[in-house]
């Protein structure tokens, strides 16, 4: 009994030691995937630590992990990106519609989207044509372990990391041996004998995701070492040049921040109406206005979302992985929503009053959620940020309400109520927004990220918090009733609406730094203090 189980599961096995940046892999990938300008699934990072004497240089090989628990399957709305039974995670091009979900959840930035067709001369060539993928466009692409040659091996009998042939790319062309590929389910395959003879770490396996590239980092009489303190100092990942340093996203813009933004807002402004005319005695007619309003945020940001996905005929496949994904269930959300707010102004019930509050409830813990699923930000998936953004959009519904009040008070009179909300989601919001803050760092928010919200952190803590709460109490405190004071209300509404604006805006956009990558154990050998040791020599 060789211990195989049914199905194998494919991963590598990276040598640190071997490994001598030589970038053939690289090309290797790039010319068995015909992969386009500026895309490369399989990479090397140059890295250099240290100061002199005390340096060390190392070659770190990076690409998609096929982890075992892969964050990037869950939070695809098609079901594009999917995990096979020998562990390979896969994608389905003809599924994918570009939204971006699965690169910001990824914590290897493994994953590209191509909107534009790009040529390495600058013009089109026979050859290029030739091997061009136009199904690649617009959407989510990443290594795929060459499943294909992988499959053809299994099919015919072989052994894909044996036989050259029906082994990754990445793996047969590796000059030093630095890269091994194999069956992990076999306990006599290479990978599995590496592993179990020779120390060895997974990059980020404090995630969850149990990724299947380990790497080793061990050599005899080197035992290795743990990084040291000044290496993973502010100063030296606060450097964009350092290949460690996760980049800042790219895949969702300001674009996707408006969706969180007015969506928040609407679904906010949604539960506020609904909440004062079951329980404030909002007029049915300023609730139906309200709702209307909140309908066209929420459209608007929607609308925002559209303009961003890269295959924008395919938006309706948005709709198919209810089980897992949050954006599949902000969809159906919005969709109850418009439906019910649809039929409550054609024929008014409170049933369907109830029931347009209820889904924007959901579409509010679905944006929360959205963005906390997303592995790949750190300052995304903080604790915290779920509550923020939920509590956040129930302020920014309650400053709108505010305002409503000031413009139109007889209209949209609903006592006090409603401002006494506001004056607690802004004492409640403003605490979590502080805690978010003190806590950046023990959550593991790298050091570019903590500057982008350190920058905005005393505006938003003023002007979208201490403000709004001291306009809510003093509108309150002045009169009361239908004639609540409207200067107060106009500092508190506009004070809620912009903090909430400024803040969203900046984590979407600015302090949305990838993961980056580690060495949590290294190679002892450089020079001075990181030299390896000294050998003996056979007399």
């Amino acid at each position: 009994m060789n211990g195989k189980a049914n199905a194998p599961r494919w991963g590598m096995v990276v040598d640190i030691n071997r490994c001598v940046g030589c970038q053939t892999c690289t090309a290797a990938c790039k010319h068995a995937n015909d992969t386009s300008p500026g895309v490369q699934w399989r990479g090397v990072l140059d890295v250099e630590s240290g100061s002199f004497p005390d340096v060390q240089r190392e070659f770190l090989v990076v690409g998609c992990q096929h982890c075992a628990n892969p964050p990037c399957v869950p939070v695809c709305p098609t079901g594009a990106t999917r995990q096979r039974a020998d562990g390979l995670v896969t994608m389905d091009y003809d599924l994918c519609l570009g939204c971006g979900y699965c690169a910001v959840a990824c914590p290897y930035q493994a994953r590209t989207i191509v909107h534009d067709r790009d040529w390495y001369f600058g013009v089109e060539t026979i050859q290029e044509r030739a091997v061009a993928h136009d199904e690649r466009l617009g959407v989510a692409q990443k290594c795929t372990f060459c499943v294909d040659r992988v499959d053809e091996g299994v099919e015919l009998g072989r052994v894909p990391g044996k036989d050259l042939d029906y082994t990754p790319a990445c793996a047969a062309s590796c000059v030093a041996q630095a890269i091994t590929f194999g069956d992990f389910n076999d306990q006599e395959s290479n990978v599995s004998r590496l592993i179990r003879d020779n120390a060895s770490f997974q990059m980020h396996a404090e995630l969850g995701t149990d990724p299947q590239i380990k790497y080793l980092y061990e050599v005899p009489a080197s035992p290795g070492r743990d990084p040291a303190p000044e290496d993973r100092s502010d100063e030296v990942l606060s450097d964009p040049a350092n290949p460690l340093v996760g980049q800042r996203q790219a895949f969702w813009d300001f674009r996707a921040a408006m969706n969180f933004i007015l969506g928040g807002m609407g679904a906010g402004l949604a539960v506020q109406g609904t909440v004062g005319h079951l329980f404030g005695g909002l007029p049915e007619p300023a609730l139906l206005g309200l709702h209307a309003t909140a309908g066209l945020l929420i459209a608007a940001g929607l609308f925002f979302v559209f303009m961003e996905i890269g295959r924008k005929l395919r938006f309706l496949y948005v709709l198919l992985r209810p089980q897992s994904s949050w954006m599949t269930r902000e969809t159906y959300f919005a969709a109850v929503f418009f439906a019910s707010l649809i039929a409550d102004w054609i024929h008014p019930q409170f049933w369907l009053h109830g029931l347009t509050g209820i889904a924007a409830v959901g579409f509010l813990i679905s944006q929360a959620r959205i963005l906390h699923a997303a592995k790949g930000i750190p300052a995304w998936r903080a604790p915290l940020l779920p509550w923020l953004i939920a509590s956040s959009g129930l302020l920014e519904g309650a400053g709108l309400f505010a305002l409503a009040q000031a413009i139109a008070p007889q209209a949209v009179a609903s006592g006090s109520g409603p401002v006494a909300a506001g004056a607690v989601l802004s004492a409640a919001t403003g605490t979590m927004w502080i805690a978010y803050r003190l806590g950046a760092r023990g959550n593991g928010i790298p050091p570019l990220a903590r500057r982008a919200i350190d920058r905005i952190g005393a505006a938003v803590t003023l002007f979208g918090h201490a403000v709004p709460l001291a306009g809510f109490a003093v509108a309150a405190d002045l009169t009361g009733g239908l004639s609540l004071h409207p200067v107060a209300l106009w500092v508190a509404g506009s004070g809620a609406i912009l903090g909430g604006i400024l803040w969203k805006y900046t984590i979407v956009t600015h302090a949305s730094h990838q993961q980056g990558f580690e060495f949590p154990k290294l190679p002892q050998r450089g020079s001075g203090t990181r030299a390896a040791p000294m050998r003996r020599v056979r007399q």
